[in-house]
C-alpha cells in the first residue's frame, strides 16, 4: 500500500483522523514528496553514538513515527530517554485534565517500554499553554546536563505541517525551538550556573516531522514495534472516535518517506549540528 499514490484529503476522510493525526499526515506526505524529489540528498542518519534524549510536548507525539526509529536504536544497544514537557492533560475532550494527565503518563510509559525505553520524564508544563522562554530552556538544559546525551531528538517547530498543511500546534513549536536552544545552553558553563551540574556537550540534534528532512532512519525491521507503541495510547485513541487505524496510518507515512530513502519504511529527520 505504501508504494501507491495517496491523496491527503481522501486519506483524512477515510481514516477520520483527529487534528494531530491530520497535521502529522499532512507533514509526512509533504516530507515524502520532498524526499522523493531529493532522494540523492537525504542521507542515512549517523548511528555512531550510544545515548540520546527524545523531547516532545505531549504523550503520543513520539509515537506518530519516531518510536519505530527508537526501537531500532534500542535494539542496537543504545540508551534512549524520553522527556515529555507536558502530561497531555488537555488532550481528551470531555474528560477532566486531573484524571487525564496521570492516565496519559501511564500510557506513555507503557508505550515507551514497547520500544525499549525505561527512562520517561515529565516536566509538568501546562498542556496547550507551553511557553517558549528561559523557564523551559532552563528545565531542558537541566535534563540534558543530568542525562548527558550525545544526541537529542525533537519534533518539528515549523509554522505549518508542510507547505499547504495546517498550522502546527503552538506547544510543538515552543518545544522544538526550545530544545535546540537548550542544547547550546547545556553546553555553556556560564548559562544557568545555578543548576550546579556539569555542562553537556551535545553533538547533534535531529528534528522529526519537518517538511525538509536531511536524513532518514530505515525502520523496515521495527515498524511493527512503532505501531504497537502507538496502540498503547488506548484512552487517547478511544477519545478520537471513528476508525483510526495506527497500523495503516504509520505504514502509509513511513512508506512514503521510505520511497525517498530507498527502503520499505523510513522516518525523516532534519540534522542540526551542535558540536
Amino acid at each position: 500500500m505504501h508504494g501507491a499514490g495517496l491523496d491527503y484529503g481522501a486519506a483524512r476522510r477515510s481514516l477520520r483522523l483527529d487534528a494531530l493525526a491530520q497535521d502529522w499526515l499532512a507533514s509526512e506526505l509533504s516530507t515524502a514528496s520532498r524526499a522523493k524529489e531529493k532522494a540523492g540528498r537525504m542521507k542515512p542518519m549517523s548511528e555512531d553514538w550510544n545515548s540520546a534524549v527524545a523531547v516532545v510536548a505531549h504523550p503520543d507525539d513520539l509515537e506518530y513515527g519516531a518510536a519505530a526509529a527508537v526501537a531500532r536504536w534500542t535494539r542496537q544497544g543504545k540508551h534512549v530517554s524520553y522527556v515529555l514537557v507536558s502530561s497531555g492533560e488537555a488532550g481528551i475532550a470531555g474528560k477532566d485534565p486531573a484524571h487525564v494527565g496521570p492516565l496519559r503518563e501511564e500510557e506513555e510509559r507503557r508505550s515507551a517500554a514497547v520500544v525499549g525505553v525505561s527512562d520517561v520524564l515529565f516536566l509538568g508544563h501546562p498542556d496547550g499553554m507551553i511557553e517558549y522562554g528561559l523557564a523551559l530552556r532552563r528545565d531542558l538544559a537541566r535534563v540534558f546536563r543530568q542525562l548527558q546525551p550525545e544526541v537529542v531528538i525533537t519534533m518539528s517547530f515549523d509554522l505549518t505541517w508542510g507547505e499547504d498543511g495546517p498550522v502546527n500546534h503552538a506547544d510543538h513549536r515552543a518545544v522544538g525551538l526550545a530544545v535546540l536552544d537548550a542544547c547550546r545552553d547545556a553546553a555553556n558553563e556560564w548559562v544557568f550556573r545555578d543548576l550546579e551540574l556539569p555542562r553537556s556537550p551535545i553533538k547533534d540534534a535531529y528534528v522529526v516531522g519537518t517538511g525538509t528532512p536531511s536524513h532518514f532512519v530505515d525502520v523496515t525491521d521495527t515498524i511493527d514495534a512503532g505501531v504497537a507503541s502507538l496502540r498503547e495510547h488506548r484512552a487517547y485513541l478511544d477519545g478520537l472516535g471513528g476508525d483510526f487505524d495506527p497500523d495503516e496510518f504509520l505504514r502509509n507515512m513511513a512508506g512514503y518517506v521510505g520511497m525517498g530513502a530507498g527502503c520499505d519504511y523510513a522516518v525523516g529527520l532534519r540534522h542540526y549540528p551542535m558540536g
